[in-house]
């Protein structure tokens, strides 16, 4: 009998193919929580994108579950603490998201620094008089080259934003839990404590995982730091608290934010959609691209069947679920 396997997304045809030779495939794309609660108890694994939150209740009815396999480089939509409680093996999509997400953290910053965002909306509502309108109100636009950026998080994203920070002249600092010598040598990175390096930039970008030592990272305390810089995030939502920031948007301390992630998703209201000159927000889609989707999905598909073929993946995020339920006992191809 081959396993059952929910595709919880709108997964590109070619890996959806191959995952069909091996398992038994249930597509439910992007189920509602009562929905999922409903399919679950059937599943031996599931494939989900960070749309999907896999939540304690979700994980206590899922009693064939043995693998969860992101096709997301983030996990944090997943109970990771209750799966590995219950011997459910996670895995994530690491390193093939990097250059898509690196080259959209530079298109927000772009982006923000010279109003690109706010000129398109008022050029469509035919405001383009542009020796007085644009004159007058873009007289505080910066441009990039020559800044100095701090980047918070020095893993592959880190490391392609600062590659691609170089040609535009920019002194670079990070901070991250390790030096990282190889892109210090390369791009002249310089490392810096976190407080000095909020202190120190005119730019931080902020590229780090959420965890329990990461969350709320840029907290109050540090929002005041801020004053008279930028602030773009492409990691995760509550690495900021947004209480603060946007507090300090409204007392015009903050030069400007741009964001793809917020603390609660999926957002239909919020606070910063007021401040149109001073933000740019997207809808956490830094990664998506026709030519990173594809490959993604063969890596979520080749690290739910490793699972299952009693390997352990290089993905696996719950290393600690080893000892509640070895590989072997999850073999099933």
């Amino acid at each position: 009998m081959k396993p059952r396997i929910g595709v919880l997304f709108k997964m590109k045809s070619k890996p959806l193919e191959e995952l069909k030779k091996y398992t038994d495939v249930v597509l439910k794309p992007y189920p509602s929580e009562e929905e999922l609660k409903e399919i679950i108890p059937e599943l031996d694994g599931i494939i989900i994108a960070p749309v999907t939150r896999i939540t304690k209740d979700i994980l206590e009815r899922a009693e064939r579950l043995k693998v969860i396999s992101c096709q997301s480089a983030g996990y944090d939509h997943v109970d990771v603490e209750e799966a590995t409680k219950r011997g459910i093996y996670v895995t994530k999509v690491s390193g093939l998201l990097s250059e898509a997400v690196a080259e959209f953290a530079l298109g927000l910053l772009i982006s923000l620094m010279r109003k690109i965002h706010y000129a398109d909306s008022f050029i469509r509502e035919g405001k383009w008089e542009s020796h007085t309108f644009v004159w007058r109100e873009f007289k505080e636009v910066e441009t990039l080259y020559g800044k100095e950026v701090g980047i918070v998080g020095m893993g592959a994203i880190g490391k392609a934003i600062a590659r691609r920070l170089k040609p535009f002249g920019c002194e670079i600092y990070y901070w991250s839990r390790h030096r990282k010598e190889d892109i210090e040598r390369e791009v002249n990175a310089k490392y810096l404590d976190l407080d000095e390096l909020l202190e120190e930039v005119d730019i931080v970008i902020l590229a780090l995982p959420l965890t329990k030592e990461t969350y709320h990272i840029i907290n109050e305390e540090r929002v005041k730091k801020l004053e008279g810089k930028y602030l773009v995030n492409i990691g995760r939502g509550a690495l900021i608290d947004e209480k603060a920031l946007v507090k300090a948007i409204k007392e015009g301390k903050l030069k400007g934010f741009a964001t793809d992630v917020f603390e609660e998703e999926p957002v239909k209201e919020h606070e910063l959609f007021r401040f149109k000159w001073e933000t740019v927000l997207t809808p956490h889609y830094a990664g998506l691209g026709k030519d990173v989707l594809e490959d993604m999905g063969f890596r979520a598909v080749e690290n739910l069947l490793k699972v299952l073929r009693g390997e352990i993946p290089e993905d696996l995020v719950n290393k600690e679920v080893l000892k509640v339920r070895p590989i072997d006992e999850v073999k099933m191809l």
